[in-house]
């Protein structure tokens, strides 16, 4: 595809974002996201973290399959997490599910340092490739168990998990930093909702219901090697 079709598929993709979350405001408690996140989603090349045969479809507003049974989330929804998180510039941010590294790009471009944690390994053999290809420089990436965080680094003043625990892993709470957010989907799989959850300075935890979702099961165990 040439850059200006890209550039027009693009501009479609934010439009739709934006009419959506307006559609969800009073549940959201916003009819805008930040401009900061929009601004991103419009400069990531999302057609790159997908599979060459479906990159007609990337900047839809839908999910897209990556391989391994695993999607990457519809675009609303990577803006909608992320401006959920509240990123800063000087943030360090844990991602759960690193996938084909989309959203992974999206919060690199926002926080000072990513780590993220992908349980396939294939998927994350494609990740890092199309990470390092575009020159993302503030992102590690490790194959290894959602379910445990990435310890050696935490506390994270940021954490998103893009896949679904039937509750909130308590390794994951346990490395977020006082006064941090974390934002994840929750429950089984035809009863999931997205959730805030955030630490206030004491290490006091607070929960809120944002919105009902669908996203894969966060798999626990030994890491795998798909492909």
């Amino acid at each position: 595809m040439d850059d200006g079709k890209l550039a027009r598929m693009r501009q479609w993709m934010l439009t739709e974002i934006a009419v959506e979350t307006a559609c969800v405001r009073e549940q959201i408690g916003k009819a805008q996201l930040d401009p900061q996140v929009m601004d991103v989603m419009g400069e990531v090349p999302r057609h790159v973290f997908v599979p060459a045969a479906f990159q007609a479809e990337a900047y839809l507003n839908q999910p897209v399959p990556i391989g391994c049974g695993k999607t990457i989330s519809q675009p609303f929804i990577v803006a909608l997490m992320t401006d959920l998180l509240d990123i800063h510039s000087t943030d360090s941010v844990l991602e759960i599910g690193t996938g084909l590294g989309y959203q992974t790009a999206v919060l690199s471009r926002l926080a000072r340092q990513v780590y993220s944690v992908e349980r396939l390994a294939g998927l994350a053999r494609e990740a890092r490739q199309r990470l390092d290809s575009l020159g993302y420089a503030n992102i590690q990436t490790r194959v290894g168990d959602g379910y445990l965080g990435w310890p050696e680094h935490a506390p994270f003043d940021r954490i998103m998990v893009t896949a679904a625990p039937p509750q909130l892993p308590p390794a994951l709470l346990d490395q977020l930093r006082n006064g941090g957010r974390m934002v994840l989907p929750v429950g089984p799989h035809d009863h999931q909702a997205l959730m805030l959850v955030r630490k206030d300075a004491q290490g006091q935890s607070s929960t809120r219901v944002v919105l009902p979702v669908r996203f894969s099961a966060l798999e626990e165990g030994e890491a795998a090697d798909l492909f």
